[in-house]
């Protein structure tokens, strides 16, 4: 109980990031739930209803298609939000068995350290583009291929704080002990990356939810007629001075959600690191 109120002591102290738990939470609602808060099917066609402005019967209006914008928008946020998590656990999967190996293991750390750096020399954007070219436009490899783009990032910090924990002296004590190295591995050091995770975890969703639609509205991402925030966005770059709500209410939701997990990802390294714990 002593955590759980100062966790909410601290969260309510912090206004900004109350507002962006509070959006985010909304946004993530609609999107689970969307059937239930949305009035048309999302694909569903009315030609004479095309381009109509926002109203009480299409809040966030229809758009070339007659198709209604607030019913896209919010199933949009299951494939943003989806894309999102799915990367953050295969990045962070990947990321800390490799960081663990360049970390615990010299001879590891000389070829993973290499391969990393190597991947991290390339634009995410850009490599994360090379990857769906070759593996094909899905979601699954749209999450496979920014999976492999923040995977070295997780690498990278996992391996850092693996070489602070390795020289400890409870992990000393350990293999003076004679304990095995995967039971070190297990219960010593990863117990003790949780935190850097976590946080390393918020801002990799935030990237990968925008990364998602940069793709999609550059054509390689999930497929067009699949309602995503990029693909819908794309649709209406053509329509922007006619329908400017076509583009605008999911380049909102993208924002809220981007500034959202950035707000949480700060607050969380806020609070997890103890030299800032102090200060805060």
């Amino acid at each position: 109980m002593t955590r759980l109120r100062t966790a909410a002591l601290f969260v309510w102290r912090n206004k900004l990031l109350t507002l962006a738990i509070v959006l985010l939470a909304i946004v993530t609602v609609l999107a689970v739930f969307a059937p239930l808060f949305a009035a048309f099917e999302p694909g569903a066609m009315r030609i004479a209803r095309r381009l109509r402005p926002p109203s009480d019967v299409h809040l966030f209006g229809t758009d070339e298609f007659g198709r209604d914008v607030f019913a896209r928008v919010i199933h949009g946020g299951r494939i943003s939000l989806a894309a999102g998590g799915l990367t953050v656990l295969f990045a962070c999967a990947g990321g800390v068995v490799l960081g663990i190996l360049a970390g615990f293991y010299d001879r590891a750390d000389r070829v993973i350290g290499k391969v990393v750096d190597g991947m991290m020399a390339f634009p995410d954007i850009l490599l994360a583009i090379a990857l769906v070219a070759v593996l094909g436009p899905s979601l699954t490899n749209v999450v496979v291929a920014l999976g492999v783009v923040y995977m070295p990032r997780v690498a990278r910090v996992v391996r850092a704080s693996t070489l602070v924990i390795r020289e400890l002296p409870f992990v000393e004590a350990a293999r003076a002990l004679g304990v095995p190295t995967h039971r070190i591995l297990s219960r010593h050091v990863l117990r003790n990356l949780a935190s850097p995770l976590i946080v390393q975890g918020t801002f990799i969703f935030a990237y990968a939810i925008l990364a998602e639609a940069g793709l999609s509205f550059l054509g390689v991402g999930v497929s067009p007629e699949t309602p995503t925030w990029g693909n819908m966005i794309n649709a209406g770059q053509q329509y922007a001075r006619q329908a400017w709500w076509i583009m605008m209410f999911p380049g909102v939701a993208i924002v809220i959600c981007v500034f959202s997990l950035q707000i949480i990802g700060d607050a969380l390294r806020d609070a997890l690191d103890p030299k800032l714990r102090r200060t805060v």
